[in-house]
């Protein structure tokens, strides 16, 4: 277990709020819709977005960002806004832990065909709305749904500073 994720679990037995962060991957699809990727996750096999605990020294945004690139093989620019926010129950060894996460839009640039992660997760592009009837956290499926394109702006810079 991680540093993080047991930094975690004292604070969620201690009755804390847990948080981590999540990157949705999109891109415009051919007839101008928002297409979304979703990933499976490694136990469950439920399609979800990427997304995991905070990094020391990292950004919200940075940290979605890796976690995109790790568990869904993307690159791209994390929108320096986040899209909203989500609860879950997480399922740890012994019990269950609310969990509060941060949502950071990742327009995607790039797919890798080999990534960290992709023997142990099947990736999915869909549309928002086949996306949110696949999530089961009832918050993240509504988010999903009401995504609509960003408008044109300029994306943070790609280590999530702020520039001087």
């Amino acid at each position: 277990m991680t540093a993080t994720k047991k930094n975690a679990v004292r604070k969620a037995k201690k009755g804390e709020r847990v948080r981590q962060v999540a990157a949705v991957p999109f891109r415009i699809g051919a007839d101008g819709g928002i297409e979304i990727l979703l990933v499976t996750s490694r136990e469950t096999r439920r399609f979800i977005v990427p997304k995991g605990w905070p990094m020391k020294g990292k950004s919200g945004r940075k940290a979605a960002a890796i976690e995109a690139e790790q568990e869904a093989g993307v690159v791209g620019q994390v929108l320096k806004a986040p899209a909203g926010t989500y609860s879950y129950w997480k399922r740890l060894a012994r019990h269950f832990v609310r969990v509060d996460v941060t949502v950071y839009l990742l327009a995607v640039s790039e797919e890798r065909a080999a990534w960290r992660e992709r023997r142990s997760r099947q990736r999915a592009w869909l549309s928002t709305d086949d996306a949110a009837m696949l999530i089961d956290e009832p918050e993240l499926a509504t988010l999903i749904k009401d995504l609509k394109a960003p408008p044109a702006q300029e994306p943070g810079p790609p280590d999530g500073k702020t520039a001087a």
